[in-house]
């Protein structure tokens, strides 16, 4: 069973100000847990139910330090409604400097609030094997509980940095293409694209901010075959990203 004093320090993890304080995490569920386990995270603790530890004693049995428990136990501490597998605390990790190269795909995300959107264009990222996403300070939190469930294990692949875009996006010279997705922008399926410079999604209300958008210098766009007034973020992410990885499709 888990201690009252064990339960409250989980629990303050669900607060930016306290992840920012102790540099921890909360990773829950069976794929998530097993992705961590599995990366270069250094781990505070560990628990995980009977049936969990079960399943993949192989691998817990190398070396880590873990806490059979119950559901009731994981729910308690947790933010899911349901758990039957297993819990993390971990540590933030330092990322290396941020270097990108003209030949690289990378995604930049300007302001994007809702952690939902986040982790699931982290996980997109992960898919079209993007390894890097910029964000601006503003965006959701990267280690919000719902912004690693909705990874569902690609934030232990993905390099994730937070920073004044507007300025980074600056230095970056005239030898980056940039590109924008606008509805004023040209559209996408008549464009030969290559995987390669910087690809900027904007809020999921607003668009890209001015002060970010001066920096694009291709403005891109999705065309509409329907009366939908718009696209959810995340779904718009993929869809342009697929179009960048065509040429590399055998």
């Amino acid at each position: 069973m888990l201690s009252k004093a064990v339960v409250k320090y989980i629990k303050s993890l669900q607060v930016k100000k306290y992840r920012s304080q102790h540099q921890a995490f909360v990773v829950e569920g069976a794929k998530s847990v097993l992705e961590l386990l599995q990366a270069d995270f250094r781990l505070e603790h560990l628990f995980v139910t009977e049936a969990f530890y079960n399943q993949h004693a192989h691998l817990l049995d190398k070396g880590f330090q873990f806490d059979i428990v119950k559901e009731d136990d994981l729910v308690r501490a947790g933010t899911y409604t349901s758990n039957n597998a297993a819990l993390a605390v971990a540590s933030m990790r330092e990322l290396p400097p941020l270097e990108v190269k003209p030949q690289e795909l990378v995604l930049a995300l300007d302001d994007i609030r809702d952690p939902g959107n986040l982790g699931t264009i982290i996980r997109i990222a992960d898919w079209y094997g993007i390894t890097k996403v910029v964000c601006s300070e503003t965006c959701a939190d990267f280690y919000n509980p719902k912004v690693i469930s909705a990874t569902m294990g690609s934030f232990t692949r993905v390099q994730v940095y937070f920073l004044d875009l507007a300025g980074w996006l600056q230095q970056l010279g005239s030898g980056y293409r940039i590109y924008g997705a606008s509805l004023d922008g040209d559209n996408i399926h008549t464009m030969q694209l290559n995987p390669q410079g910087i690809v900027v999604m904007g809020n999921e209300a607003n668009g890209i901010r001015p002060e970010v958008a001066q920096h694009v210098n291709k403005l891109i766009k999705i065309p509409a075959f329907g009366q939908a007034e718009s696209l959810n973020v995340a779904t718009a992410t993929a869809i342009i990203i697929d179009n960048f990885r065509r040429s590399d499709r055998k």
